[in-house]
């Protein structure tokens, strides 16, 4: 017998084949399918908010390496009661409005979704205890004009550093803000500023640790419970105490609040010049004479900004402002 093996190797015996089950161009129509939105995630799992109660879910083989995250709208199938050990499959997510997204490092190339839907960025820094770190809410800054969300700067321990100081960077970029400190009874001033900016958002809460987000969030959501941290005396840094994002709905149901885990980092690899420009549109309009490739930086010539300050059209602080958040761009250390 000729060939590779003999009629007594097992070799010799026909194996299944792959792919032996007829194929079909029909697709599951999910006509039962119901919607929710992600709260947060864990390992794979995930919590939807579905009509007031919370669901436990799974993402649908089909969706591959689609991610879910934090906002997401979806449809969802399967046991959605909500009781214990119940599991549902989320088989759709619906197309996001938003996304907020940074990278590792700004040599990644890799895009991390924070989360989607969001419409205002919240910038929460304390001014002393531990030090603001204006390349951090730089990167913040450039991280919301990107992805198309409103920014909104939290300054909190008011009561230790005149806030003044850092104002005065971001005013000229229109940047509107609001200022809290803890009292002496516990009862943080500007809270109810605070939240009247939040009425009617949906709101990303970012910040490094030890800013005193989570303490904000308490505040205004009391049943949230989410853990505070401290300050390390010896490296002026926060620890680490939210460890996944989660959206909150303020009481009343007049608007939303997404906790982050403290960063570190922004990496801004997904963000170029011309998409950071649109965001002001009065500097956008006076870079149409621009050079091709023109980055609208400090050492580009011919750059309509320059012309512009020069006759008296543009703010220079405006102008200074802009490029200072397009330079964090490529600012390793911050």
């Amino acid at each position: 017998m000729s060939g590779r093996y003999g009629e007594h190797d097992v070799e010799h015996y026909e194996r299944p084949r792959r792919r032996t089950r007829p194929r079909t161009k029909d697709r599951p129509s999910y006509d039962d399918a119901v919607d929710a939105t992600v709260v947060t995630v864990d390992r794979g799992r995930f919590t939807l908010l579905l009509d007031g109660r919370r669901v436990m879910a799974m993402k649908a083989r089909p969706l591959g390496r689609k991610g879910v995250v934090v906002g997401d709208r979806v449809r969802v199938v399967g046991d959605v009661s909500g009781a214990d050990g119940s599991l549902a499959r989320i088989v759709e997510v619906e197309p996001r409005t938003t996304v907020l997204r940074r990278t590792a490092d700004d040599d990644d190339a890799v895009e991390r979704v924070i989360v989607s839907n969001a419409t205002q960025l919240v910038v929460v820094t304390a001014l002393a205890d531990p030090e603001p770190r204006p390349r951090l809410i730089d990167r913040a800054l450039v991280a919301a004009f990107d992805a198309g969300l409103a920014p909104l700067l939290c300054l909190t321990k008011s009561d230790l550093e005149d806030p003044e100081t850092l104002l005065s960077t971001y005013r000229s970029l229109g940047v509107p803000w609001v200022v809290t400190h803890r009292a002496a009874d516990r009862r943080i001033v500007g809270l109810e500023d605070l939240h009247a900016a939040l009425v009617g958002h949906t709101s990303v809460l970012i910040g490094h640790s030890g800013v005193g987000k989570s303490t904000l969030v308490n505040a205004l959501v009391p049943d949230a419970r989410r853990e505070i941290g401290h300050v390390n005396a010896v490296t002026g840094r926060g620890r680490h105490t939210s460890t996944s994002a989660i959206l909150l709905e303020l009481p009343g149901g007049d608007g939303w609040i997404v906790d982050t885990p403290g960063i570190r980092s922004f990496g801004l690899a997904h963000v170029q010049p011309e998409d950071l420009i649109e965001a002001f549109p009065d500097l956008d309009e006076m870079t149409e004479g621009c050079p091709r490739g023109c980055t609208h930086g400090d050492d580009e010539p011919e750059c309509g900004l320059d012309e512009a300050v020069a006759n008296g059209d543009a703010d220079p602080d405006r102008v200074s402002s802009f490029r200072r958040l397009l330079a964090a761009r490529s600012v390793t250390d911050y």
